[in-house]
C-alpha cells in the first residue's frame, strides 16, 4: 500500500465458481494498473506465480495440497482464482493461505479465497488482527484515520511466530519475522525441486521505509511512535542472510519477476540467483538508511533507486 485510498461503495458478483461473492474493491491511483491480469506461469519446480501485474500471489503446489501465499486486493481475488484453476489445479485443493503482510493491496482478497477453498489463513500475531478486523492499526506506519480503509474480515487466523514451520504434506514453509513496513511482516521461505535439484525459495516481505502522515521509524515525529529502526535494520539484515536461489517479492517490479518470466526458456530459468536476497536487501537498507538521516537531521548517505 502507497497512497491514500477510497473504498467503492458497489460490490458486484463474480461469475459462478468463482470466489463467491466479489467483496468491496478498493479504488487507488495504482490498483488499476497492479490489478491488470497476469497469465500464471512456472517459477521453478512446484512454485507457480499466480497473482496480478503488480501485487504478486504465489501458489505452491502438491499431490496432498496446495499454500497459496497472499490474496492481493479483494477485486483481486477471481483473478488469482481464475489463475490457479487454469494452471489444472482446483481452489478447493488450497488448503493454506499465508500472509506476507495484512495491507489491503496483500491481504484484501484473502477473505474471499479462503471462503472460495475453505483453506485455513496464517499470518503473524499482528497480522492476524489486521485481518480478524479489516483495516490495519496504529502501530502500522501506514495508518490512515482518513479515510479508514476497510476491507472484509478473516474470521479465523492461525497465528505463526519466528521460525515456525508451517506443514502440509511434504510442503514445510518457514516464518521469517521481517517487522519495518509493518509491525507483523513475515517472509516465508520453502524448498522446491525440480529434476532432482532442489532450490531454496524465499518469498520477500516488502522492506521499505514507506510511512503515512506524521510517522517516523525513529520515533521523533509528532506522532510520538516507538523508534523501529533498529528492528527494521534487523529485518533487512535477516533477509540478506537467508538461504536464497530464488527470491519472489510481494510487489512483482521490486524484483522483476514478470521481466524474469518473459526472459526464461527451457535452457535458462532468470528466476535463480544466488545473489537475489542480498541484492533486495541492500537496496531496502540504502532507502531505510537515507529516510533515517532524515528523520535524525543527518546528512543523507548516497542517493539509492526508488522503490515501492
Amino acid at each position: 500500500m502507497t497512497r491514500l485510498a477510497k473504498l467503492l461503495v458497489v460490490a458486484t458478483m463474480t461469475a459462478a465458481g468463482m470466489a463467491q461473492a466479489q467483496d468491496l474493491p478498493v479504488d487507488c491511483d495504482d490498483c488499476k494498473a497492479w490489478n491488470a491480469p497476469v497469465k500464471p506461469f512456472n517459477i521453478y519446480g512446484n512454485t507457480w506465480y499466480v497473482g496480478v501485474a503488480g501485487l504478486s500471489a504465489v501458489l505452491v503446489t502438491s499431490e496432498g495440497g496446495h499454500i497459496l501465499l497472499d490474496g492481493a486486493l479483494p477485486q483481486s481475488a477471481p483473478l488469482i482464482q481464475a489463475n490457479i484453476e487454469s494452471l489444472g489445479f482446483s481452489m478447493k485443493d488450497v488448503k493454506l493461505i499465508l500472509n506476507s503482510h495484512a495491507h489491503w493491496d496483500h491481504a484484501g482478497g484473502i477473505a474471499a479465497l479462503q471462503r472460495a477453498s475453505g483453506a485455513t489463513v496464517v499470518a503473524s500475531a499482528s497480522g492476524a488482527q489486521v485481518l480478524q478486523s479489516g483495516t490495519n492499526g496504529r502501530d502500522d506506519p501506514q495508518y490512515q484515520a482518513k479515510p479508514v480503509v476497510r476491507v472484509a474480515k478473516v474470521g479465523k487466523v492461525t497465528v505463526v511466530k519466528e521460525g515456525d514451520v508451517v506443514k502440509l504434506g511434504q510442503l514445510a514453509m518457514t516464518a521469517h519475522m521481517t517487522p519495518g513496513h509493518t509491525p507483523g511482516a513475515t517472509t516465508w521461505s520453502w524448498t522446491s525441486c525440480e529434476d532432482q535439484r532442489c532450490l531454496n525459495i524465499v518469498y520477500a516481505d516488502s522492506l521499505n521505509a514507506y510511512s503515512s502522515g506524521d510517522f517516523t521509524f525513529t520515533g521523533k515525529g509528532k506522532e510520538k511512535t516507538a523508534d523501529i529502526s533498529a528492528s527494521f535494520e534487523a529485518s533487512i539484515a535477516k533477509v540478506a542472510a537467508l538461504p536464497c536461489d530464488v527470491i519472489i517479492s510481494v510487489h512483482p517490479g521490486m524484483t522483476k519477476v514478470l521481466e524474469k518470466a518473459a526472459g526464461r526458456s527451457s535452457e535458462y530459468n532468470p528466476f535463480i540467483d544466488a545473489n537475489g536476497c542480498r541484492a533486495y536487501a541492500d537496496n531496502a537498507g540504502k532507502l531505510l538508511a537515507k529516510r533515517l538521516a532524515s528523520e535524525r537531521g543527518e546528512a543523507s548517505p548516497a542517493a539509492a533507486p526508488h522503490s515501492h
